[in-house]
């Protein structure tokens, strides 16, 4: 009976191919869109996961997400290192500078200033250059990305160059010359990253009392780091938050205070009704067209159970092909926008619940289709 089911299925063409695009379309929009939205969620957080050997992160209480520093008193360093439970405590600047460019154009920098003697929270993926060249004169590291685009500049065919090893740029009507260029996680405004030691940065930095932004803790081994993330709170009239802790609390900041989600979520709603109207319908037409062989079958025994059984099994069927070719038109897209500003990331659990909706939808067309053949009489097969 399941060969017959699929031989009823793929022997009307035209309606088989309308419930696999169908379904195949509402595959595609839920997974890109879902994936761009994981990947837009990314990089709310992206200077955190960059920076992988501090355990725990030291801020003002008044910071609601990576990208709103506010400045603290260098003396409380000093207060953090003393606390029970640290191996060591960095300083670390981070803010936004503008950068002026060998064209005059000015551009906005995320400004990132490292501990000078150990350089701790400096960038992991070195393309150019290395590390310790930050304690050059003058010396930074910029983002591929930014250094390829928003720090290009035009050449004399007109062509983008982009920023190298050995050029330089004003930030704040200081010199700096770039001494390496590395790889990052892009940033939620995608504004290239400079990375220069602690007191360079608060050289750029527009003068204030207070510079430090944030202060970078690694934990004793064996030491408990929500524990230890009391310590510092009870110590210190700051905040302090594991690596993951501080990632959610950025996002949570975007998912609330912004129309990231509901702009995403109408997409995916959007098509899930897509999906479920064109299949449903389509579905349920092949169901009636193919009424009279339900009703033949019934009429050699066959039970409504099996029926339904063969109807089941035509909709997990479509749903599959459909499933497998949205999934990976998903994918081709995500390949091509790799090198782009497109954020897209596609994890093993975004592929389930993509499965889980087409499911849904599959379940919904062949629940409209098997209200006929319950209803169905054997006689049907018998009338002109």
């Amino acid at each position: 009976m399941n060969f017959v089911a699929i031989k009823m299925l793929m022997g009307d063409r035209a309606k088989y191919l309308g419930i696999v695009t169908g379904l195949t379309f509402a595959s595609l929009l839920i997974t890109q869109q879902a994936a761009i939205f994981v990947g837009v969620m990314q990089r709310t957080y992206g200077l955190i996961t960059d920076i992988g050997q501090p355990d725990i992160w030291v801020m003002d209480p008044r910071v609601q997400y990576v990208d709103d520093p506010k400045p603290v008193n260098t003396t409380e360093l000093y207060r953090v290192r003393g606390i029970p439970g640290v191996e060591w405590a960095v300083p670390m600047f981070r803010n936004m500078i503008r950068a002026r460019l060998r064209t005059g154009a000015f551009q906005q920098c995320l400004v990132v200033g490292i501990d000078d003697a150990t350089l701790v929270g400096g960038p992991a993926q070195m393309t150019e250059g290395r590390l310790a060249d930050l304690r050059r004169n003058e010396g930074v590291i910029i983002n591929v990305a930014g250094a390829t685009t928003r720090l290009a500049t035009p050449g004399p065919d007109g062509k983008s160059v982009p920023l190298r090893v050995g050029d330089s740029l004003e930030i704040n009507d200081h010199r700096a010359i770039v001494v390496g260029l590395c790889e990052t996680t892009r940033t939620f405004q995608s504004q290239p990253v400079v990375y220069t030691t602690f007191s360079r940065a608060m050289s750029f930095a527009p003068f204030e009392r207070k510079l430090m932004n944030y202060v970078l803790v690694k934990a004793q081994p064996g030491v408990d780091q929500l524990e230890l993330c009391r310590r510092i709170r009870e110590h210190t009239d700051l905040s302090a938050y594991t690596r993951d802790e501080f990632k959610w609390i950025s996002m949570v900041y975007y998912l609330k205070y912004t129309g990231i989600p509901l702009n995403f979520g109408i997409a995916v709603v959007l098509g899930f009704i897509v999906g479920a109207a064109i299949a449903g319908q389509t579905f349920h037409n092949f169901t009636q067209d193919n009424l009279r062989y339900f009703g033949a079958l019934k009429a050699m025994g066959a039970t409504t159970g099996m029926l339904l059984r063969m109807i089941l099994l035509q909709s997990l069927t479509v749903g599959a092909i459909g499933y497998g070719l949205g999934v990976g038109a998903a994918s081709v897209i995500g390949a091509l926008a790799k090198d782009t500003e497109l954020s897209f990331f596609m994890p093993w659990q975004l592929l389930l619940i993509s499965a889980g909706t087409v499911l849904l939808i599959c379940m919904f067309a062949a629940t409209i289709s098997m209200v006929k053949v319950i209803r169905l009489e054997p006689a049907i097969v018998f009338k002109s």
